[in-house]
């Protein structure tokens, strides 16, 4: 599969993994409107370009907030509460797109008709050969997988070309170059060397479905305005997993 990243290739088609952190800046919690305004002008950019996009959103900066009155509930209870809080995510992006001319679909995998559509790949691929920006919201609809899971598994579903995972560092570090300045940056890996050396960039499942499809992903920094759509042109400095 094709990767924007390789010179000289152009991505026909992409899925973008946000995590729901992203989404709150420095407010500790929630949803912060300019923030998710960046990342919609950001992606309405990338399709702009020519690129079908698809967007996966974590729940974590409303789940979290939300630790305290979790405590005690069962891991499938928290799974799930923590798969809706994907579905506000979704909409507010949905909403900020809208806001930016770019039509958007929010495609959840927990049915509920009166907020948005079910998950379908037969509707996600139409929807993406339409032009709109697809987002994936309410993980799998399964507990005890996560997001990244969600977003690898829907990216070789709706045949993606790469999958564009956003953090806050510029790519893959044997550890967190935040508290440990010897850590190492790597520019490429094999899958086998992610689980091998046990790096979090992803969990286990997420790579091994990557692996097993030949899927690449290409961990990038999301600071600054337009960083998806430099990461999606092959600009700036990243970590592309792949065979």
């Amino acid at each position: 599969m094709p990767s924007a990243n390789d010179k000289g290739t152009r991505a026909r088609r992409v899925l973008v993994k946000l995590s729901g952190e992203a989404l709150m800046a420095d407010a500790g919690h929630g949803i912060d409107p300019t923030t998710v305004q960046r990342f919609a002008r950001d992606i309405a950019q990338v399709r702009e370009s020519g690129v079908e996009v698809a967007v996966v959103v974590g729940g974590g900066n409303i789940f979290r907030g939300m630790a305290a009155a979790v405590e005690g509930l069962d891991r499938t209870t928290a799974d799930s509460m923590g798969m809706l809080a994907t579905v506000m995510n979704g909409l507010a992006l949905a909403g900020a797109l809208s806001a930016q001319g770019c039509e958007a679909a929010v495609l959840s995998a927990i049915p509920m008709d009166t907020v948005c559509e079910p998950y379908a790949r037969r509707r996600a691929v139409t929807y993406l050969g339409q032009g709109k920006v697809v987002i994936f919201v309410a993980g799998t609809g399964n507990p005890f997988f996560t997001t990244d899971t969600a977003a690898v598994l829907r990216a070789v579903e709706s045949d993606c070309d790469t999958v564009y995972k956003a953090t806050q560092v510029d790519g893959i570090y044997s550890a967190d170059p935040k508290t440990h300045s010897d850590a190492t940056r790597y520019d490429m890996l094999t899958y086998d060397e992610v689980l091998a050396r046990d790096l979090k960039v992803m969990d286990g499942a997420a790579v091994a479905i990557a692996r097993d499809n030949k899927l690449p992903v290409v961990v990038f920094s999301l600071a600054g305005e337009g960083a998806i759509a430099r990461a999606v042109s092959g600009e700036g400095r990243s970590t592309t997993v792949s065979a």
